[in-house]
């Protein structure tokens, strides 16, 4: 019988178990007989108890409140039997397992978990779950932790959710990013111990969708540590980068960490395509504790990718990404191809290395035939070349290394134009057998693993070909199970298809580890390979045949990537998505390819293959028209390009505007509120097509949900809120519109009350915006309030301050208010940002302040033309404004005093792509004001023109001389006299065409071509002329010529009458009679005279070739050649005045010409004289004679009457017997006797020249060479007569500038101071000389000698020396 009981009907009290009942799954009756299967209770959902709570007992214990209601139900005997057995056998591995932790010794036992957590590999921004089961008594807790770090998932509930259901505990993290890269540990911990398990989660990011700068930030979390949360800032960030190969980039952002604790920095990670980034010969890191730095030495191709900083605190992290590109350098050889790229090395082994690569973007002039692997011993600059032909596959295995070196390795590409510049070099790598290089690493090898002793090994399983191409065969395998001591090592054996011998390949020594590549092998043939085991027990059995392998490239040829699909992105990037290529094996990536619209050339946008099938172009032109392809690439090659993707033209794309700012209440009434706001500073690309008002009501701290206000959008940035209900609170939020979407919320209002106002003076002014921004100025316009207060609005304030200084800094910018909407504010600097706000007043006085405008940037956008004004030739007066960034729906706005335009009978509008065109139908004084244009969809591009009256009419005078033009003439008529006193008037027009016209009129009557007038007009030159052979009485009046060319006129006039045309026609009378005189003998140049550079004075005439008659000149002689006659005076004196004539006569005529050489004539060639003579003088010289110094200066000639003055010191000396000037022959002299110290100075010679006259000066202060030469002055006698033994004293004086030298003569011999003679110099004056005790041998000629470097003077004296005794002998003697 079996008994079944259901909850809520009456049934029979049942007793708890005893307290050390054994735990089982089975429901038995008194006799232990099974009559039923009761429910696990781990697979209820229960409350979790406390680690120390063991009340074993409560498990199965039926709740005594509970009513049980009891069936009966019979069943024969054998089917009771057989539904046992059944429940029995089912429950078979349950029961065992359970009998095995719940024996009858103890009731507690270990965790032990049954389902393990599974490592996950996710994208960023999906969320992910660990799951696990675990059993253990008592029941265990779980704990979750982070690289062993607990997590608390009730602290950040937005980040980790924690959950336990059926004994199912689960993980759940939120919105997963690169930091939740990490170990995760499931912690079971009961009273028995603590057991825990692993999994790994990586969360992968995805590198194509970066845009042109990417931040993520993590909610920061409260320090305990430190006792602060952490917020970072990063500032100055770096942006989209582009750079060429060989070149050096900097990466840096400023990072603010806040608050600042001491002695505590953030940790900075710089990643490229989310793998950190290490310190390398190519890659420098800096953190100087504000701003960190990323330095790129000598960038190539790999260092292309998506780089990211992180900064970690204790509280969270910041991140911010950015997209490097990096060209390819110029080619040395034009159509080579560039330098392949990502050179690595695998399967490396005692004798070979594996070198990979990727092909490079650009093929050059024609494809790839293939690449050339270079390899360099580490230690030397020796590069070899690996290959002797070139190879197509971009995997090459490096044979003929030698083991245990170090290898580095670069590649080459080859096409039809020649070889690339090489690769990046590769990391190095050893030639070493992979069991050692894992046993020097210290990690465990399978190969090695020490098992049994003196066992042969059995076979190897798992024998495949991982890799099989047309240079070699890689084949890897799994260890037996059964291996020595000292491990094992591998024969390879191959086997030609279609044969049953097998040959060893590797007889000489047997390898390591479980990879292996075979060499020369036989294209296109099939093998088959095994491996035998073998180590010092000898060798094992072979293992199971790979079967056949055919010799040869396997890998194919990507197939042609997806249709391509080109999005506007930014002004310089294009989003581009592609479908992948199908059924493609190692691909390495994608190159996408651009093109300009109308040109042929192709020029990449990657040059690092890219994985995902979405990139972000950047680095476009704006407003060009491009197309994209793309190509897949493997290791076998290139596909073929993609088609070509739609065009599209480089422009921002357009998105959701951003959100409404400054919503504030403008009047309160009892049943409706007057709201406003300002538009957002983006408008997404597009023109905002309105607003939506949402509200909610506030009662105290509870808030209720958002409502729509209107279901119509608003187009105006004001709202009034109606049927709303009095004394009740609102917040309300704005959202903007476009063609794109609904941006998101602006900030909610603070709680309103819905109340009638009492104000008297007006609300703040709405719809705040900009035009015009400039460097020093720009346009502010706003919307009045819509509440006015008592009275209405009559004007306006603008304020203006710096948006970095505080509300002190709040300035008017005008005085007076303004009445208009808008005004213009000056004065602004230059890259300086500004905020304004607006005032209302009404005559009750001024009323709140606007929301404030801004920040606004003072600063002239690169592009944005001012509006100009054009007069075409039919004198139509238009404004012009262009516009080069015009986006998809841009559209020109002209409005006048900056509201909209509505009379189009006023002006014309025409707009042609970038430009617009506003005409003036009919231009008057109603047209003054101020015209503006501005053009949507773009950001800020506008500009105004104002148009003064002053202006209209300067415009109006333009307009009327394009309609009625009038011929420009570069010169107005004029008149010039001919030869033969013709008279020629003409004038010369600035341009002409061929049609144009003239007439010739004289006082109003048309004259025309004949014996009295010549007319000629040459239209190249455009040089009008006409011609009269003479003046007559009758010619007084107006000549006037007047043109005609198209519609265009032009008239010139000259009035000829009165004196002026009296002494015209003298001029014409004598210039006829001049020409009649020239035709027969006459003079050229009339007589006149010149004086020579030896001062003759020459008359001379020119002639024609005619015979001199007489010609009586007071016996004088002349000369005559090709006409010129001269008679030479010679030295003129007053004796040659008189006048002097010359006559002409022969059969044609005669002539005469007189020149008076008397009184003024006689003064004319004696002024000319002077002047020769004066400028003839030389520079004054000085010499010195024994007297003393003479300045003096040459001349050619000298006449007395000529005048000559003598200076000193600018003062006019006096002549006496010490100074005294005269004329000597042809020198001009003054001497100076005895010259003195006061004589020093600055002497200058005045010589008339006929006008003012030539001054010669020469400079005596000691500065030049007028310096005084060395004299004796005085002192000494001409003779000296002593008596013997008597001493002699003589002293002279001397003088000289520069101070002489001094030395004394004795017979032409020089005496030298000493016992016999004492020579003394003093005060540069004054030489002595003194002989002791004098003899006759001192008798001699003796002189004083001085020098300086301007001359040198002896003082002469004789010396005589008598002895009285022998004077009286000889007297004696001559008596006797």
């Amino acid at each position: 019988t079996t008994v079944k009981t259901v909850k809520g009907q009456a049934g029979l009290k049942l007793s708890p178990l005893p307290k050390r009942a054994k735990r089982t799954y089975l429901a038995m009756d008194t006799d232990k007989e099974v009559i039923g299967y009761v429910i696990p209770v781990f697979r209820e959902e229960v409350t979790e108890e406390g680690i120390n709570y063991v009340a074993m007992r409560n498990l199965f214990v039926r709740e005594a409140r509970e009513v049980v209601d009891v069936k009966v139900e019979k069943k024969t005997r054998t089917t009771h039997i057989r539904e046992s057995a059944g429940r029995l056998e089912f429950n078979k591995t349950e029961w065992t397992e359970f009998r095995k932790k719940m024996n009858p010794d103890s009731l507690t036992h270990l965790p032990e978990f049954i389902i393990k957590p599974r490592g996950q590999t996710v994208w960023e921004g999906k969320t992910v779950k660990l799951h696990c089961t675990v059993a253990g008594w008592p029941k265990p807790r779980i704990a979750w932790y982070k690289n062993n770090v607990l997590i608390d998932a009730k602290a950040h509930p937005e980040k980790y959710t924690v959950e336990n259901s059926f004994n199912m505990h689960s993980l759940e993290i939120k919105n997963c990013d690169f930091i939740d890269t990490a170990q995760y540990h499931a912690s079971a911990l009961n009273v028995k111990g603590e057991v825990s398990s692993v999994a790994t989660i990586v969360i992968k990011i995805d590198i194509s969708l970066q845009g042109s700068r990417r931040a993520r930030k993590q909610a920061h979390g409260f320090c305990a540590e430190h006792g602060v949360t952490f917020e970072t800032a990063i500032l100055d960030k770096f942006e989209v980068a582009f750079g060429s190969e060989g070149e050096t980039m900097s990466l840096g952002c400023t990072v603010i960490i806040y608050p600042t604790v001491k002695k505590y920095q953030p940790e900075v990670v710089w990643s490229r395509n989310s793998i950190p980034l290490k310190q390398s010969k190519w890659v420098h890191t800096h953190w100087s504790g504000e701003r960190a730095t990323l330095t790129l030495v000598h960038l190539n191709k790999e260092d292309e990718g998506l780089y990211t900083l992180r900064v970690n605190t204790k509280s969270g992290f910041d991140t911010y990404s950015a997209y490097v590109f990096v060209r390819d350098s110029d080619v040395e050889v034009e159509g080579v191809p560039v330098a392949p790229l990502d050179v690595r090395c695998h399967d490396a082994n005692k004798d070979y290395v594996v070198v990979t690569w990727k092909q490079p973007a650009v093929e050059g002039s024609s494809s790839i035939l293939g690449y050339y692997i270079d390899r360099c011993e580490v230690g030397t600059h020796h590069w070899a070349q690996c290959n002797d032909a070139p190879v197509k596959y971009a995997r090459f295995p490096v044979t003929g290394l030698v083991e245990g070196r170090s290898y580095a390795f670069r590649v080459r590409a080859l096409n039809q134009a020649g070889v690339s510049r090489p690769s990046r070099v590769s990391e190095a790598v050893v030639a070493m057998d992979p069991s050692d290089r894992a046993r020097l690493r210290g990690e465990r090898h399978t190969g090695v693993l020490p098992t049994h002793l003196g066992i042969v090994p059995g076979e190897p399983s798992d024998v495949v070909v991982t890799e099989a191409t047309k240079s070699y065969v890689v084949l890897a395998w799994k260890p037996p199970v059964q291996r020595g001591h000292e491990g094992v090592m591998y024969y390879i054996e191959k086997c030609i298809s279609g044969t049953d011998t097998w040959q060893r390949v590797n007889t000489g020594m047997p390898v390591k580890s479980p990879r292996f590549a075979l060499f020369d092998l036989e294209e296109s043939k099939s093998y088959s390979f095994r491996v035998r085991c073998c180590n010092s027990a000898g060798v094992g059995e072979p293992s199971v045949s790979t079967g056949e392998t055919m010799v040869g490239d396997k890998l194919d040829l990507p197939s042609v990537p997806g249709n391509p699909v080109a999005i506007r992105n930014t002004d310089t990037s294009v989003v581009m998505l592609w479908g992948a290529s199908k059924d493609v094996k190692h691909l390495a990536g994608y190159y996408i390819e651009y093109s300009v619209v109308g040109t042929e050339e192709w020029m990449p946008c990657n040059n690092k293959p890219v994985k995902h099938t979405r990139f972000v172009c950047h680095g476009l032109t704006t407003g060009s028209n491009c197309v994209f392809r793309v190509k897949a690439v493997n290791a076998a090659g290139y596909s073929q390009s993609s088609s070509h993707s739609d065009a599209v033209v480089v422009q921002a794309a357009i998105s959701v505007p951003g959100k409404a700012t400054g919503v504030t209440l403008l009047e309160a009434v009892k049943d409706y509120m007057m709201l406003a706001w300002t538009q957002p500073a983006s408008n997404g690309g597009a023109d905002i097509r309105g607003y939506f008002v949402d509200y909610r009501t506030v009662k105290g701290d509870v808030v209720g949900k958002w409502h729509e206000m209107n279901l119509k959008a608003v187009t105006t940035t004001s709202y009034k809120a109606e049927n709303l209900k009095e004394n009740v609170f609102y917040q309300f939020q704005v959202r903007a519109m476009n063609m794109a979407g609904v941006s998101k919320a602006s900030l909610s209002t603070s709680a309103l009350e819905c109340k009638e106002w009492t104000l008297t003076v007006a609300g703040p002014p709405v719809g705040l915006h900009v035009l015009e921004v400039r460097d020093t100025s720009a346009v502010v316009l706003w919307e009045p309030p819509a509440f006015d207060g008592r009275t209405p609005v009559n004007g306006y304030y603008l304020d203006v301050k710096k948006a970095s200084a505080g509300e002190e800094g709040w300035k008017a910018a005008h005085e007076k208010a303004n009445k208009m909407k808008y005004m213009k504010v000056t004065g602004l600097k230059s890259g300086t940002s500004y905020v304004f706000r607006v005032r209302a007043q009404n005559l009750a006085g001024v009323g709140k302040p606007s929301a404030v405008l801004g920040p606004i940037l003072a600063q002239t956008r690169p592009g944005n033309n001012e509006i100009y004004v054009d007069v075409d030739d039919d004198g139509v007066i238009s404004m012009i404004f262009e516009c080069s960034e015009m986006k998809e729906g841009s559209e020109f706005v002209w409005s006048k005093n900056y509201q909209t335009m509505t009379d189009t009978s006023r002006m014309t509008i025409i707009t042609e792509q970038g430009r617009s065109r506003a005409i003036f139908n009919s231009p008057s004084l109603e047209d003054l004001g101020t015209f503006s244009c501005v053009v949507t969809n773009t950001d800020g591009f506008s500009s105004s023109y104002t148009l003064t009256e002053e202006g209209l009419k300067r415009l109006l005078d333009i307009s009327h001389d394009h309609k009625f033009p009038v011929i420009p003439f570069k010169s107005e008529m004029a008149m010039e006299l001919l030869e033969k006193g013709r008279v020629r008037f003409w004038t010369q027009v600035e341009k002409c065409t061929s049609d144009c016209q003239v007439e010739y009129v004289f006082n109003d009557v048309l004259v025309t071509q004949g014996k009295k007038y010549t007319m000629n007009f040459d239209k190249t030159t455009g040089i009008i002329e006409m011609f009269m052979d003479s003046l007559e009485i009758i010619d007084e009046g107006t000549f006037t010529f007047n043109l005609v060319d198209g519609k265009a006129k032009g008239t010139t006039s000259m009035v000829l009458i009165g004196d002026e045309f009296r002494e015209l026609q003298k001029k014409s009378e004598f210039e006829r009679a001049e020409w009649v005189r020239k035709q027969g003998p006459h003079f050229v140049e009339y007589l006149g005279f010149t004086v020579t550079s030896e001062c003759n004075v020459l008359l001379k005439c020119k002639v024609r070739k005619v015979i001199v008659n007489s010609c009586t000149i007071k016996g004088a002689s002349q000369t005559r050649k090709d006409g010129d006659l001269t008679f030479n005076i010679g030295k003129i004196s007053k004796a040659d005045a008189g006048i002097y004539e010359v006559f002409l006569r022969d059969d044609r005529g005669k002539d005469n010409s007189l020149f008076n050489l008397t009184d003024t004539g006689y003064q004319a060639v004696m002024n000319e004289l002077f002047r020769v003579i004066a400028n003839s003088s030389s520079d004054l010289k000085v010499i010195s004679t024994e007297h003393g110094i003479i300045l003096y200066s040459e001349v050619t000639y000298y006449n007395e009457e000529q005048r000559v003055g003598w200076l000193h010191k600018d003062a006019k000396i006096a002549a006496s017997e010490r100074v005294k000037s005269g004329v000597t022959g042809e020198q001009l002299w003054l001497k100076i006797n005895e010259p003195t110290e006061k004589d020093k100075g600055k002497y200058s010679m005045d010589i008339f020249d006929g006008k003012d006259g030539v001054k010669r000066a020469f400079d005596l202060t000691g500065k030049g060479e007028g310096h005084y030469r060395a004299r004796v002055v005085g002192g000494l006698p001409d003779v000296v007569a002593i008596q013997e033994g008597k001493s002699l004293n003589l002293t002279g004086n001397v003088w000289g500038e520069p101070a002489p030298e001094v030395s004394w003569m004795k017979n032409d011999k020089e005496l030298v101071s000493g016992e016999r003679y004492t020579l003394k110099f003093e005060h540069g004056k004054f030489a002595s000389i003194t002989i002791a005790a004098v003899t006759t041998t001192d008798s001699g000629k003796y002189a004083l000698l001085v020098k300086n470097k301007y001359g040198t003077e002896a003082g002469k004296f004789t010396v005589s020396v008598y002895n009285p005794e022998e004077e009286e002998e000889n007297k004696e003697e001559k008596k006797g």
